[in-house]
């Protein structure tokens, strides 16, 4: 299906408000390299969630070249939209509500899925929301749990493109509480990874080889911050570098170690990335009025990770993002527009801008 057949469903008139007694929405992402739409029931029941992956396409780059990543999203959106659909079992005029995330992303990027949704909703004549990217990673956690929820709470958000704590007050109010001094910790598993000579994205080849190593063989150190509760990662990914390839050396340099050795570089770097998150959670849960943690992201995939905060018998529930709504998914944007909805039942207009940053 091509752009073209956008034609197909906006040239219909559909009424809304949505009805009340069971709210469908259709969700869009498209803020990296990812292209995903799903269909929601009533914010907990996930009927489809669709994802077209643009791994093959980015790693001879080791990252997301931006323009490639545009491009695939014009030529997959209307495929995945239409495919979201029909594993929903749901027909266009039965939406009641289309989301897509605004940003945080690449601008262009989300620019095209924010716009397909617009043009959806103003064809149909349903409410349109644009949504938080990040904020979607965190609700992840929450879908489906309804019942379970306990607030405040501390989310802990770990991407890619984000390392965040924030202190939740309910679904919508946050304050954030740290965040990373430069590199996020997804990017710095991509980074440590191409050191290692391992395909992008590395963060499940890191994980894979660590399982292999042993994590107390090399000694990197924690950083010391004066905020407790920020995070940095360039200080031991430049250790890294030097376990690699030498004092000294630049990222140029070749290896140095066996392929043995690196299972145990894998297995310490990803041990003393993840006791910085929990040693920064912990810190935040004894200072912050705290009833549970929220978890959303990528890296919450890792198993490591979930076990580390696991032995830590802490007394207080722990919320992780079912392991399909880590990554990049438009099941979570759906999920989360139908709270904001129900809490203010009005459109957001349609010339609303997509935003690279948007903070908390």
């Amino acid at each position: 299906m091509g752009w073209f057949q956008l034609f197909f469903y906006v040239n219909k008139s559909y009424s809304w408000p949505p009805k009340e007694e069971s709210m469908l929405v259709l969700g869009i992402e498209s803020t990296c390299d990812e292209t995903a739409a799903a269909v929601v029931r009533d914010g907990h029941e996930i009927l489809s969630n669709v994802i077209a992956s643009q791994t093959d396409l980015h790693q001879k780059y080791g990252g997301v070249f931006p323009e490639l990543a545009c491009r695939r999203h014009v030529d997959v959106m209307i495929d995945v939209i239409d495919q979201a659909l029909k594993e929903a079992g749901i027909k266009p005029e039965e939406i009641d509500l289309v989301a897509a995330a605004r940003g945080p992303g690449l601008i262009g990027a989300i620019m095209i899925g924010l716009n397909a949704a617009k043009a959806l909703a103003l064809g149909w004549k349903k409410p349109f929301l644009g949504i938080h990217h990040v904020e979607a990673h965190l609700y992840a956690s929450m879908i489906g749990r309804k019942e379970q929820l306990r607030f405040p709470g501390i989310g802990v958000v770990l991407s890619g493109g984000h390392t965040l704590l924030l202190h939740i007050e309910d679904v919508g109010s946050y304050q954030l509480i740290g965040t990373t001094l430069d590199d996020a910790i997804g990017e710095a598993f991509d980074k440590v990874g191409s050191l290692l000579g391992l395909n992008y994205p590395a963060g499940p080849l890191i994980e894979k080889l660590a399982k292999e190593g042993d994590p107390n063989r090399y000694t990197l150190p924690l950083p010391k911050l004066k905020n407790p509760y920020h995070f940095s990662y360039s200080g031991l990914k430049t250790h890294v570098l030097y376990l690699v390839k030498g004092q000294s050396a630049k990222k140029s340099s070749p290896v140095l170690i066996s392929e043995e050795e690196k299972k145990h570089v894998a297995a310490s770097f990803q041990e003393i990335a993840f006791r910085q998150i929990c040693k920064r959670t912990k810190e935040a849960i004894e200072k912050f009025d705290c009833k549970a943690l929220y978890f959303g992201g990528g890296v919450t995939c890792n198993q490591r990770l979930r076990e580390m905060f696991e032995s830590q018998n802490l007394s207080i529930d722990l919320f992780w993002p079912e392991k399909e709504l880590c990554l990049d998914n438009a099941a979570m944007i759906a999920a989360l527009s139908v709270v904001k909805f129900q809490k203010n039942p009005t459109s957001d207009p349609f010339d609303l801008a997509a935003m690279p940053r948007i903070p908390f």
